[in-house]
Protein backbone atom coordinates (compact mmCIF):
# COMPACT_ATOMS: atom_id res chain seq x y z
CA UNK A 1 0.00 0.00 0.00
CA UNK A 2 1.33 3.16 -0.94
CA UNK A 3 2.00 6.13 1.76
CA UNK A 4 -0.45 8.08 0.11
CA UNK A 5 -3.45 5.67 0.91
CA UNK A 6 -1.99 4.76 4.34
CA UNK A 7 -1.97 8.43 5.26
CA UNK A 8 -5.74 8.70 3.57
CA UNK A 9 -6.93 5.93 5.57
CA UNK A 10 -4.96 7.60 8.67
CA UNK A 11 -6.81 10.30 8.49
CA UNK A 12 -10.52 8.92 8.32
CA UNK A 13 -9.32 6.53 11.37
CA UNK A 14 -8.68 9.98 13.33
CA UNK A 15 -11.91 11.31 12.29
CA UNK A 16 -13.78 8.60 13.17
CA UNK A 17 -12.25 8.58 16.49
CA UNK A 18 -13.12 12.26 17.40
CA UNK A 19 -16.82 11.55 15.96
CA UNK A 20 -16.77 8.46 18.35
CA UNK A 21 -15.05 10.55 21.47
CA UNK A 22 -17.71 13.94 20.16
CA UNK A 23 -20.95 11.23 20.42
CA UNK A 24 -19.76 9.67 23.93
CA UNK A 25 -19.13 13.42 25.84
CA UNK A 26 -22.82 14.16 24.06
CA UNK A 27 -24.02 11.36 25.71
CA UNK A 28 -22.58 12.51 29.41
CA UNK A 29 -23.54 15.81 28.63
CA UNK A 30 -27.10 14.78 28.26
CA UNK A 31 -27.25 11.66 31.44
CA UNK A 32 -25.68 14.58 33.53
CA UNK A 33 -28.35 17.06 32.22
CA UNK A 34 -31.30 14.43 33.21
CA UNK A 35 -29.70 13.55 36.37
CA UNK A 36 -29.52 16.84 37.42
CA UNK A 37 -33.21 17.58 36.56
CA UNK A 38 -34.72 15.14 38.33
CA UNK A 39 -32.10 16.18 41.59
CA UNK A 40 -33.72 19.75 41.39
CA UNK A 41 -37.47 17.97 41.38
CA UNK A 42 -36.38 16.32 44.19
CA UNK A 43 -35.24 18.93 46.45
CA UNK A 44 -38.37 20.98 45.01
CA UNK A 45 -40.46 18.61 46.42
CA UNK A 46 -39.04 17.96 49.49
CA UNK A 47 -38.56 21.71 50.11
CA UNK A 48 -42.35 21.99 49.78
CA UNK A 49 -43.38 18.73 52.40
CA UNK A 50 -41.06 20.39 55.03
CA UNK A 51 -42.44 24.04 54.70
CA UNK A 52 -46.15 22.03 54.54
CA UNK A 53 -44.81 19.40 57.86
CA UNK A 54 -43.69 22.59 59.88
CA UNK A 55 -46.37 24.56 59.60
CA UNK A 56 -46.08 27.13 56.22
CA UNK A 57 -49.26 26.76 55.36
CA UNK A 58 -51.51 30.11 55.65
CA UNK A 59 -53.79 28.05 58.59
CA UNK A 60 -50.96 27.77 60.55
CA UNK A 61 -50.43 29.56 64.51
CA UNK A 62 -46.97 30.50 62.69
CA UNK A 63 -48.03 31.31 59.13
CA UNK A 64 -48.95 34.88 57.11
CA UNK A 65 -52.75 36.47 56.87
CA UNK A 66 -55.19 34.87 54.86
CA UNK A 67 -59.34 34.22 54.45
CA UNK A 68 -60.82 31.58 57.04
CA UNK A 69 -61.83 28.85 54.37
CA UNK A 70 -65.18 26.85 54.37
CA UNK A 71 -64.16 24.29 57.15
CA UNK A 72 -63.24 26.88 59.39
CA UNK A 73 -66.36 29.11 58.83
CA UNK A 74 -68.70 25.31 58.85
CA UNK A 75 -67.34 24.86 62.32
CA UNK A 76 -68.07 28.11 63.47
CA UNK A 77 -71.76 28.36 62.53
CA UNK A 78 -72.57 24.88 63.24
CA UNK A 79 -71.87 24.46 67.18
CA UNK A 80 -74.55 22.50 68.66
CA UNK A 81 -76.45 23.87 71.63
CA UNK A 82 -76.03 20.73 73.12
CA UNK A 83 -72.02 21.75 73.57
CA UNK A 84 -73.32 25.78 74.72
CA UNK A 85 -75.21 23.75 77.43
CA UNK A 86 -73.00 21.37 78.69
CA UNK A 87 -70.06 24.27 78.58
CA UNK A 88 -71.84 26.53 80.31
CA UNK A 89 -70.17 30.11 81.69
CA UNK A 90 -67.30 28.52 84.28
CA UNK A 91 -64.75 29.19 82.44
CA UNK A 92 -65.36 32.52 81.34
CA UNK A 93 -62.75 35.06 82.97
CA UNK A 94 -64.76 38.29 82.89
CA UNK A 95 -67.52 39.43 80.95
CA UNK A 96 -69.28 43.09 79.61
CA UNK A 97 -69.86 45.49 81.34
CA UNK A 98 -73.44 47.65 81.68
CA UNK A 99 -73.24 51.47 81.02
CA UNK A 100 -75.42 53.76 80.95
CA UNK A 101 -74.66 55.44 77.22
CA UNK A 102 -76.42 56.73 74.23
CA UNK A 103 -77.89 54.04 71.51
CA UNK A 104 -75.29 52.53 69.57
CA UNK A 105 -76.63 51.90 66.34
CA UNK A 106 -76.40 51.65 62.39
CA UNK A 107 -79.05 51.49 59.65
CA UNK A 108 -81.89 51.13 62.44
CA UNK A 109 -80.19 48.49 64.50
CA UNK A 110 -77.87 47.82 67.28
CA UNK A 111 -74.39 48.12 66.67
CA UNK A 112 -71.50 45.65 68.01
CA UNK A 113 -68.21 48.16 67.73
CA UNK A 114 -64.69 45.89 68.04
CA UNK A 115 -61.36 47.71 68.39
CA UNK A 116 -58.14 45.90 68.52
CA UNK A 117 -55.26 44.57 66.46
CA UNK A 118 -53.31 41.95 65.11
CA UNK A 119 -50.22 41.86 67.35
CA UNK A 120 -52.41 41.36 70.24
CA UNK A 121 -52.77 37.62 71.79
CA UNK A 122 -55.77 39.17 74.15
CA UNK A 123 -57.55 40.34 70.71
CA UNK A 124 -56.16 37.13 69.08
CA UNK A 125 -58.58 35.12 71.99
CA UNK A 126 -60.93 37.42 71.90
CA UNK A 127 -62.02 37.35 68.18
CA UNK A 128 -62.53 33.81 68.93
CA UNK A 129 -65.85 34.24 71.03
CA UNK A 130 -66.94 37.75 69.47
CA UNK A 131 -67.24 35.52 66.20
CA UNK A 132 -69.15 32.50 67.29
CA UNK A 133 -71.43 34.64 69.20
CA UNK A 134 -71.94 37.06 66.21
CA UNK A 135 -72.24 34.08 64.12
CA UNK A 136 -75.75 33.04 65.72
CA UNK A 137 -77.15 36.28 64.49
CA UNK A 138 -75.90 37.07 60.80
CA UNK A 139 -72.87 36.33 58.33
CA UNK A 140 -69.45 36.81 58.35
CA UNK A 141 -68.01 37.46 54.60
CA UNK A 142 -63.98 37.25 53.98
CA UNK A 143 -63.19 36.36 57.27
CA UNK A 144 -59.23 36.81 57.86
CA UNK A 145 -57.08 34.40 59.63
CA UNK A 146 -53.75 35.82 61.17
CA UNK A 147 -51.79 35.75 64.50
CA UNK A 148 -50.60 37.63 67.11
CA UNK A 149 -47.00 38.85 67.51
CA UNK A 150 -44.11 36.07 67.42
CA UNK A 151 -42.20 38.78 70.13
CA UNK A 152 -45.43 39.26 72.71
CA UNK A 153 -46.29 36.69 75.18
CA UNK A 154 -48.87 34.32 74.45
CA UNK A 155 -46.53 34.33 70.77
CA UNK A 156 -48.15 33.03 67.16
CA UNK A 157 -51.67 32.79 68.72
CA UNK A 158 -53.54 31.49 65.96
CA UNK A 159 -56.72 33.75 65.15
CA UNK A 160 -59.09 35.50 63.21
CA UNK A 161 -58.68 38.81 61.50
CA UNK A 162 -61.99 41.31 61.55
CA UNK A 163 -60.13 43.36 58.73
CA UNK A 164 -61.50 43.51 55.43
CA UNK A 165 -64.50 41.37 56.96
CA UNK A 166 -68.27 42.24 56.06
CA UNK A 167 -71.03 41.10 58.42
CA UNK A 168 -74.20 41.02 57.53
CA UNK A 169 -77.37 40.51 59.64
CA UNK A 170 -81.19 41.62 60.30
CA UNK A 171 -80.81 41.54 63.76
CA UNK A 172 -77.58 44.08 64.36
CA UNK A 173 -74.74 45.68 62.42
CA UNK A 174 -71.03 45.19 63.46
CA UNK A 175 -68.12 47.27 63.24
CA UNK A 176 -64.75 45.25 63.12
CA UNK A 177 -61.39 47.21 63.52
CA UNK A 178 -57.98 46.18 63.52
CA UNK A 179 -55.72 48.97 64.07
CA UNK A 180 -51.94 47.25 63.12
CA UNK A 181 -50.75 44.51 61.66
CA UNK A 182 -48.62 41.55 63.46
CA UNK A 183 -45.65 43.26 61.63
CA UNK A 184 -43.36 45.29 63.06
CA UNK A 185 -41.80 48.25 61.08
CA UNK A 186 -38.95 50.72 62.73
CA UNK A 187 -40.09 48.91 65.95
CA UNK A 188 -43.89 50.04 65.35
CA UNK A 189 -46.45 47.86 64.19
CA UNK A 190 -47.67 48.78 60.56
CA UNK A 191 -51.06 50.77 60.95
CA UNK A 192 -53.92 48.97 59.55
CA UNK A 193 -57.74 50.21 60.32
CA UNK A 194 -58.37 53.92 61.30
CA UNK A 195 -61.37 54.07 63.78
CA UNK A 196 -63.71 56.72 62.95
CA UNK A 197 -63.97 59.60 64.95
CA UNK A 198 -67.16 58.85 66.34
CA UNK A 199 -65.63 54.91 67.16
CA UNK A 200 -62.25 56.50 68.28
CA UNK A 201 -64.72 58.88 70.75
CA UNK A 202 -66.35 55.56 72.20
CA UNK A 203 -63.20 53.96 73.01
CA UNK A 204 -61.88 57.16 74.63
CA UNK A 205 -64.82 57.86 77.15
CA UNK A 206 -65.95 54.00 77.89
CA UNK A 207 -62.54 52.40 77.73
CA UNK A 208 -61.78 53.94 81.11
CA UNK A 209 -63.31 53.27 84.71
CA UNK A 210 -65.71 53.65 86.12
CA UNK A 211 -66.79 51.65 83.23
CA UNK A 212 -64.09 49.20 83.08
CA UNK A 213 -61.27 48.39 85.29
CA UNK A 214 -58.11 49.93 83.41
CA UNK A 215 -57.89 52.22 80.73
CA UNK A 216 -57.07 51.89 76.78
CA UNK A 217 -56.68 48.65 76.78
CA UNK A 218 -57.46 46.17 73.57
CA UNK A 219 -59.22 44.20 72.89
CA UNK A 220 -62.54 46.75 73.16
CA UNK A 221 -66.20 45.66 72.62
CA UNK A 222 -69.16 48.04 72.95
CA UNK A 223 -72.31 46.46 72.41
CA UNK A 224 -75.47 48.84 71.69
CA UNK A 225 -74.69 51.28 74.25
CA UNK A 226 -75.70 48.82 76.73
CA UNK A 227 -72.33 47.31 77.96
CA UNK A 228 -68.77 47.28 77.13
CA UNK A 229 -65.70 45.09 77.59
CA UNK A 230 -61.66 45.93 77.63
CA UNK A 231 -59.40 42.94 77.72
CA UNK A 232 -60.26 39.63 76.88
CA UNK A 233 -62.60 37.19 78.70
CA UNK A 234 -60.24 34.39 78.21
CA UNK A 235 -56.68 33.11 78.35
CA UNK A 236 -54.47 32.60 75.09
CA UNK A 237 -52.82 29.79 76.86
CA UNK A 238 -55.62 28.21 75.90
CA UNK A 239 -55.24 28.48 72.11
CA UNK A 240 -51.51 27.58 72.58
CA UNK A 241 -49.70 25.53 69.67
CA UNK A 242 -53.31 25.04 67.71
CA UNK A 243 -53.97 26.22 63.92
CA UNK A 244 -57.19 28.02 63.08
CA UNK A 245 -58.75 24.75 61.67
CA UNK A 246 -57.93 23.05 64.98
CA UNK A 247 -59.33 25.93 67.36
CA UNK A 248 -62.52 25.49 65.20
CA UNK A 249 -62.57 22.07 65.03
CA UNK A 250 -62.74 21.88 68.74
CA UNK A 251 -65.61 24.10 69.35
CA UNK A 252 -68.05 21.47 69.41
CA UNK A 253 -66.36 19.26 72.08
CA UNK A 254 -67.74 20.04 75.51
CA UNK A 255 -64.28 18.17 76.78
CA UNK A 256 -62.26 20.54 75.00
CA UNK A 257 -60.66 23.06 76.97
CA UNK A 258 -60.53 25.01 74.10
CA UNK A 259 -64.58 24.54 73.84
CA UNK A 260 -64.74 25.66 77.67
CA UNK A 261 -63.43 28.59 77.23
CA UNK A 262 -64.16 30.19 73.81
CA UNK A 263 -67.89 28.94 73.78
CA UNK A 264 -68.35 30.21 77.59
CA UNK A 265 -67.45 33.62 76.67
CA UNK A 266 -69.51 33.46 73.64
CA UNK A 267 -72.48 32.83 75.49
CA UNK A 268 -71.76 35.95 78.17
CA UNK A 269 -71.43 37.87 74.34
CA UNK A 270 -74.79 36.39 72.75
CA UNK A 271 -76.87 37.19 76.04
CA UNK A 272 -75.74 40.99 75.67
CA UNK A 273 -76.50 40.97 72.07
CA UNK A 274 -79.62 39.47 72.97
CA UNK A 275 -81.00 42.38 75.03
CA UNK A 276 -79.76 44.70 72.21
CA UNK A 277 -82.28 42.57 69.41
CA UNK A 278 -85.23 42.34 71.88
CA UNK A 279 -84.12 38.44 72.30
CA UNK A 280 -84.88 37.56 68.62
CA UNK A 281 -83.62 35.25 67.12
CA UNK A 282 -85.90 33.31 69.73
CA UNK A 283 -84.16 30.10 68.97
CA UNK A 284 -80.56 31.39 70.36
CA UNK A 285 -82.14 33.77 73.06
CA UNK A 286 -84.49 31.45 74.16
CA UNK A 287 -81.87 28.78 75.05
CA UNK A 288 -81.24 27.81 78.61
CA UNK A 289 -77.50 28.68 77.62
CA UNK A 290 -78.06 31.90 76.70
CA UNK A 291 -80.08 32.59 79.32
CA UNK A 292 -77.58 31.45 82.14
CA UNK A 293 -75.31 33.57 80.64
CA UNK A 294 -77.27 36.79 81.26
CA UNK A 295 -76.61 36.27 85.19
CA UNK A 296 -72.83 36.96 84.13
CA UNK A 297 -72.81 39.96 82.42
CA UNK A 298 -71.68 42.68 84.65
CA UNK A 299 -73.65 45.19 85.99
CA UNK A 300 -72.46 49.12 85.89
Amino acid sequence: MSSRVQKKAAARERVAAQLAAQQRAERRRRLLLAIGAVVLVVVIVAGLVTIRLVGGGKKTATGGSGTADSQIMAALTSIPDSTFSAVGTDGVQAAPSAIDAPALTADGKPRVLYIGAEFCPYCAAERWPVTVALSRFGTFSNLGTTHSAGADVFPNTATLSFHGATYTSQYLSFTGVETTTNEQVGGQYKPLDTPTAEDQKIFDTYNKPPYVQSGGSIPFVALGGKYVGSGATLSPEALAGKTQAQIADALKDSSSPIAKAVNASSLVYTAAICELTGNQPSKVCSTDAVTAAAGKLGKS
